[in-house]
């Protein structure tokens, strides 16, 4: 499941303020009565617009945004809110980057004019490239060192061959090398559009005060659109791919293409994806593998829909004597839910589940307001509670089998082995 696109507030439905700057950069803004605000600058490009020769530099530029602007050094940029108790940080996706702080209320203006900072005026300085890619090159050997992270971005590799968004976001050791002055600059004139840039925020500030500094701020940048454009992924399935890693338990994934995120299945999938591996220690897997067998630690289901296109994953690792064992278990709840219509009591109970594990989720404001800027970026809006609750009545159980049906059809899925 992924709350970032279903996102809702709580019976505030009606103190959700939106408006669009002239230069076409939209802002979102939830006021509340917290000591503690939340900002951030999201904008719709990630690892899927780089050119070929630009693999991990969407994350590069992610970091280097901390090293240095024209009036600040890396120092004063990590100080800027650290010495009043705040944070900044920031990441990336395969199709969006976001930089965000949280921080006390009355420092708000100072948290945007540093996100405002960072984000126009980063000088990239040459002196941190090399030194910034040796932390990068550390985080890729951490995944290396993890095969039950390693082989989602494996995974996605094999579903989306010879496609940016398939690759990995961190980059490799050799792509890391070529990164040049004038590379940055220009993956920032070409792909970070105002029309595709969402302020989003969540404090205790009124929406006039909140909407006079995002104009002060962001509002006399000129308006672009992005000059690259973006090509649907082609997808690849049926294939079977084992690769030695020499690890002491058999890690798996299968998986196939999904519903894209304009697609009205897409909620349907999202629930589906809950019974079947989701989050809950009853879903599926968990209680066929863990449960009731004692054959895996960890087996769960994941669905990332994408702009044009999606993904779902279902992984489980388990020791090498009941690898086969469990991949029948796998196979078999899978086609449970292709033949078997789920019972009314628990596709209620399912329902129920989701709705909590979203309210239980957005009582963190950080998390809400970096959900509710990226359904704003995407949908140019942000479901109520009663809006998705409605959706969810609407999925029947005639509809949850023929979804499972078009997704979860095992001789279209690929599967990724290591051992």
């Amino acid at each position: 499941m992924c709350p970032g696109f279903y996102t809702f507030v709580p019976e505030m439905a009606s103190l959700l303020h939106t408006c669009q700057l002239k230069n076409g950069i939209r802002l979102i803004h939830r006021p509340n009565q917290s000591d503690v605000a939340h900002f951030g600058l999201i904008v719709h490009t990630g690892t899927r617009d780089e050119n070929p020769n630009e693999h991990g530099l969407a994350h590069f530029m992610e970091h280097m945004f901390f090293k240095g602007t024209t009036k600040r050094s890396a120092y004063q940029i990590i100080s800027r809110l650290e010495d009043v108790g705040g944070e900044i940080n920031a990441y990336t996706a395969k199709e969006e980057t976001a930089l965000h702080a949280s921080f006390l209320k009355q420092d708000y203006f100072r948290a945007i004019e540093l996100i405002q900072d960072i984000f126009l005026h980063s000088s990239f300085p040459e002196k941190e490239r090399e030194k910034e890619a040796e932390v990068i090159l550390s985080e890729i050997q951490g995944y290396d060192d993890s095969p039950s992270e390693l082989i989602f971005d494996r995974a996605e590799e094999l579903l989306f061959p010879n496609h940016s968004i398939g690759r990995n976001i961190l980059g490799t050791e050799e792509s890391l090398g070529r990164f040049r002055n004038g590379m940055l600059e220009n993956f920032h004139a070409e792909n970070y559009a105002t029309d595709e840039i969402v302020l989003s925020s969540v404090g205790n500030l009124s929406f006039a005060e909140i909407k006079k500094t995002a104009e002060k701020y962001f509002g006399s940048i000129p308006q672009k659109s992005r000059t690259r454009k973006r090509f649907q992924p082609e997808t690849v399935s049926a294939k079977r791919v084992v690769e030695k890693r020499n690890t002491y338990q058999k890690h798996c994934m299968m998986l196939g293409s999904a519903y894209a995120l304009p697609d009205q299945k897409r909620l349907q999938l999202y629930l589906l994806n809950n019974i079947l591996g989701g989050s809950g220690m009853n879903s599926r897997l968990n209680m066929a593998l863990r449960e009731r067998r004692g054959y895996s630690y960890s087996a769960e289901s994941h669905y990332a829909p994408y702009t044009d296109t999606g993904a779902m994953m279902i992984y489980f690792s388990s020791d090498a004597e009941k690898f086969d064992l469990s991949m029948r278990v796998v196979r078999d709840e899978i086609r449970k839910l292709r033949t078997t219509l789920i019972a009314d009591s628990r596709l209620k109970h399912a329902r129920k589940q989701m709705m909590g594990q979203l309210a239980i989720s957005h009582e963190n404001n950080e998390h809400l307001m970096l959900s509710s800027g990226k359904s704003f970026l995407i949908f140019n809006r942000v479901d109520s509670l009663d809006t998705i609750l409605k959706k969810l009545e609407e999925i029947t159980v005639h509809g949850l089998r023929e979804t499972a049906n078009e997704i979860l059809d095992p001789h279209l899925m690929n599967t990724l082995i290591f051992e």
